[in-house]
């Protein structure tokens, strides 16, 4: 199994409770090993443990748009 990175920019008003949608969405894939938000100094900044032979990049950036359609991939 690899082990990815990825930094999604959202939306920085996005409310709690979406942002907790984003995760949930996200971490009920196979593939995906967690995903968390840093709150408190980067509130836009999603950052997204995966396994890229299991789902791709892309995959998870859409599944973010559904909640935020200007999401951006940053890379990491």
């Amino acid at each position: 199994m690899n082990i990815a990175d990825i930094l999604i920019h959202i939306h920085p008003e996005l409310d709690e409770s979406e942002r907790s949608g984003v995760t949930r969405k996200l971490e009920g894939n196979v593939g995906v090993d967690c995903a968390e938000f840093n709150h408190h100094a980067r509130p836009h900044a999603l950052i997204v443990k995966y396994d890229p032979d299991a789902i791709e990049g892309m995959r998870i950036l859409q599944m973010v748009r559904q909640f935020d359609a200007r999401a951006a991939m940053a890379g990491l």
